[in-house]
Order: C-alpha cells, then sequence, then structure tokens
C-alpha cells in the first residue's frame, strides 16, 4: 500500500500544473452533466406522472362511454334477438311450406320419371324387339352372302349370275321382240344377248362372262408382291377374253361393229378403269365397250328411245292420214260456220228494221198526243186514232210473225 501511494504521488509529482487544470476543468464539466442530466429526468418523470395522470383520466371517461355503449348495445341486441326470433318463426314457417311445396314437386316429378322411365322401357323393348328382327334378317343376309360368295366361286354359276343380272336389265328395258339371248350366229358361237336395231340394223352383242378368278385373286393377295402377279394375271385372261369377244361376235354386215362386256359390279368396273386404264384403252381399240349394270341401263334406255322413234317414223304415213281427215273437217265446219254467220246477218238485218219502224211508230204517238182536238169533233178523230193503232198493231204483228218465221 505503501509503494502504491508512493507510486501515486510520483505520478503526481511529474504531471503538469497545466494538464492538472485541464483534468480539473474536465471533471467540473462532467459534475455539471450529471446534474443537468438529473435536472432534465425529474422533470421528465413530472411530464410522465401528468401525461399518466391525463392519459387516467382519458381512461375514465372512455370506460364511462364504453359502458354506456354496452348498455346501448345490450337493448340493441335485446330488440334484435326479439327481431331476429320473430324472423326465424316466420323463416321457418316459411321454409317448412317450401318444403311441403317442394316434397309436392319432388313426388310428382318422382311420378313423372317413373311413368316415363316405364314409357321409355316399353319402347326400348319395342326397339330391342325390332334390332332383334333386324339381326335375325342381318344373319338371314349374311347367310344370303355366303352362298353368292359360293356362287361366285364357281364359274358356272358365276357366269349364270352375271348372265341373269344382264338379262334382268334387258328385260325391263326393251319390249318383247327386241333382244334375244343365246341366239346362234353365222360361224357358231352364241352370244349372251344380242339386241335388234331398228332400220334394219345388224343386232348389237352383249357379253357377260367376266373374268372374275383373276380379280378375286387380286382381292385375296397377302403381300404387294401377290397383288401384282395376280394384277397381271387378271390382265392376261381380260386382254384374251377382250380379243374372243372381238373375233367371235364382231362379224362384218351381220352384227354391229361395236360390243358390249357386261361388268356384274359397279366397285370392279371402278378398280377397272382406275388400275387398268390399259386394258380399257386396248378394248376401245378393238371396239369392245365395257359396262357397268348402270351404264348397261342406260345404254338400254337410249336404244329404246330409237326403238321408239322409228316405230313413229314407220307409222307416220298413218299420222298424215288423220291429219288430212281432219282437215277435211275442219273445212266443212268453217264452211257451217260462215252459214251459220250468214243467217246471223240476216237475222240482225230484220231486228234493225223492227227497231226502226218501232222508232217511227213512237214518234207518230208522241204527235198525236200532242195534237189538241174541238169537243165537236172529238168522235171522228178518235175512230181515226183507233183504226191507226189497229193498222199499226196489225203491221208490227206482221212484222214480229216474219221474224220468228225467218229464224
Amino acid at each position: 500500500m505503501t509503494v502504491n501511494s508512493d507510486s501515486l504521488t510520483l505520478s503526481l509529482a511529474s504531471i503538469s500544473p497545466a494538464t492538472l487544470a485541464l483534468a480539473g476543468g474536465a471533471l467540473l464539466a462532467l459534475g455539471l452533466l450529471v446534474i443537468i442530466l438529473l435536472l432534465r429526468g425529474a422533470s421528465l418523470r413530472r411530464e410522465q406522472a401528468e401525461e399518466a395522470s391525463f392519459r387516467a383520466g382519458e381512461t375514465e371517461a372512455r370506460m364511462a362511454e364504453l359502458l354506456k355503449i354496452q348498455a346501448e348495445m345490450q337493448g340493441r341486441i335485446a330488440a334484435m334477438t326479439e327481431v331476429f326470433g320473430a324472423r326465424q318463426s316466420e323463416l321457418n314457417q316459411a321454409i317448412s311450406q317450401r318444403l311441403d311445396g317442394m316434397s309436392q314437386r319432388v313426388n310428382s316429378t318422382i311420378t313423372e320419371q317413373t311413368k316415363s322411365t316405364h314409357e321409355n322401357l316399353q319402347r326400348l323393348q319395342e326397339r330391342l324387339a325390332v334390332i332383334d328382327a333386324a339381326q335375325n334378317n342381318i344373319q338371314t343376309l349374311a347367310r344370303d352372302v355366303v352362298g353368292l360368295q359360293a356362287i361366285l366361286s364357281n364359274k358356272q354359276t358365276r357366269g349364270a349370275f352375271g348372265q341373269s343380272r344382264m338379262e334382268t336389265i334387258v328385260a325391263d328395258g326393251l319390249p318383247m321382240g327386241a333382244y334375244a339371248f343365246q341366239q346362234t350366229l353365222s360361224n357358231g358361237s352364241r352370244p349372251d344377248c344380242t339386241i335388234r336395231m331398228p332400220n334394219g340394223a345388224p343386232p348389237l352383242v352383249i357379253d357377260a362372262k367376266f373374268p372374275l378368278e383373276a380379280w378375286n385373286a387380286i382381292r385375296d393377295a397377302g403381300s404387294p408382291e401377290a397383288g401384282k402377279i395376280a394384277g397381271q394375271q387378271f390382265r392376261r385372261d381380260l386382254e384374251v377374253h377382250i380379243r374372243d369377244i372381238a373375233e367371235k361376235y364382231l362379224i362384218q354386215g351381220e352384227t354391229q361393229e361395236t360390243a358390249f362386256l357386261f361388268v356384274p359390279s359397279e366397285s370392279i368396273f371402278a378398280e377397272i378403269h382406275e388400275n387398268f386404264e390399259a386394258l380399257v384403252q386396248k378394248a376401245h381399240r378393238a371396239r369392245i365397250v365395257i359396262v357397268s349394270p348402270s351404264l348397261l341401263m342406260l345404254s338400254i334406255q337410249v336404244i329404246q328411245a330409237v326403238l321408239k322413234d322409228q316405230r313413229m317414223r314407220a307409222q307416220a304415213h298413218l299420222i298424215q292420214g288423220e291429219v288430212a281427215i281432219l282437215m277435211d273437217d275442219l273445212g266443212r265446219l268453217d264452211e257451217r260456220v260462215r252459214k251459220l254467220q250468214g243467217h246471223f246477218a240476216m237475222a240482225q238485218k230484220d231486228i234493225d228494221m223492227v227497231v226502226t219502224s218501232a222508232d217511227k211508230l213512237t214518234r207518230r204517238g208522241a204527235k198525236i198526243e200532242a195534237l189538241e182536238f174541238e169537243a165537236g169533233g172529238e168522235a171522228k178523230p178518235a175512230r181515226d186514232s183507233e183504226a191507226a193503232a189497229k193498222s199499226v198493231e196489225s203491221r208490227t204483228g206482221l212484222l214480229k210473225l216474219r221474224v220468228v218465221d225467218e229464224e
């Protein structure tokens, strides 16, 4: 402790007086600052106390106001509770009424829906019955298609099928005697159909033997190579058939220069024209026309129109004779009409004369009425007037009698 005091004394002794003066000023300033801070803290506490007392007053006023508002709110809540209770009872009553009406509507709707469902089920059963009948028809049709496929798989039956279809079209479109089936030509060949042309022209030949085996091979081909081979075979078969028709049925002076090759299917006809155009052109050069059922029907209708025109020309002399007789009847009618016109002219002339005489008599009667007679001389003029009247009446009667006789 002595050592420390000694060291402190030495250190103070070593400090200069100016430094000590500065340290004392600093201590004095620090003391003043502490005093100022204490004074400000006291004033701040006093202001806080005043503010706290003011806030307490405001809080008490607000609490009183809140109590008053709470009392008012309780009164309003009680009134609203009563109103809400009344409204709730009304709402409950309205809801119950609505629910009753809705229940009735739902019940009626359910009843109608049930009735409609029964009706729909009944109609559905009827339609199912119709569908069953249609299914039976489809099954029957499928069996018929299978039978048709069996027919087309056989060459002879297939030829008979195509020929019967061609014969049906020809027989429906032309009258009896205008065509013939399986007629023998001069070279011994027998075409499927020959149609007689008007004006002594050679008949038209129709062939119905279409090579369907190669076509079915094209349809049944499972690969492009097999389809190509089948197409080449079909092209060769059809070329051979076209050549046979041209050699057998195109006879100079005996048949037409063109023959028909009948294809019994529109789809096959379209496929030939789309994929085998060279065959079609070759058939045209050989004067063979490939026809489908619709084209054959159109050609038959054209031939029917030509035959009808030929028959009308054959009956032209009969028509001319009837026209001559009609002209004679018209001449006699004209003569009789002219005579009747003369009679009417004479009757009109007599009527004009009668009208002129009546006008004269009317004027003379007017003059007689205008005369003034003396008292002594009334009898004689009266007798004269009666005589004149009798003469006029007799003349008028004669005129009427003459007109009636002339009529």
